[in-house]
């Protein structure tokens, strides 16, 4: 009996130590002052993403027939596909093809969002 009433007055004695050390405070250090931030030079975009590609009749159809970068095809894309409602409502990494997508999604009537780009590489050279 005598063991467990120690073995209680051992472990509640950390716990007030531990409360007893939480409310003392140091004093605020005054902040070093700030080293003037290095200017970052401008990011610069990825050539090769960069390169004007001819869109296949099909691709034209629903972005046009001008030469672009990858980057504003994928955008032409999507602002399409939102225009006309056509991403899944339940499930929003699908999209649903209308009849200018079906020829471009080569038949299928509903694809992922993460196949896009090996689709539009398929439709442009």
């Amino acid at each position: 009996m005598a063991k467990a009433v120690k073995k209680a007055a051992k472990k509640a004695a950390p716990k007030k130590a531990a409360k007893k050390a939480a409310p003392k405070k140091k004093a605020a250090k005054k902040a070093a002052p700030k080293k003037a931030a290095k200017k970052k030079s401008a990011r610069k975009p990825n050539a090769a993403f960069m390169i004007p590609l001819t869109a296949s009749p099909a691709l034209a159809d629903v972005i046009g027939s001008k030469p672009m970068p990858r980057t504003e095809i994928i955008k032409k894309i999507w602002d399409y596909i939102k225009k006309n409602g056509l991403q899944d409502k339940k499930n929003r990494r699908m999209i649903n093809a209308d009849a200018k997508l079906k020829t471009l999604f080569a038949g299928k009537t509903q694809v992922s969002m993460f196949d896009l780009a090996k689709i539009v590489s398929k439709h442009v050279k």
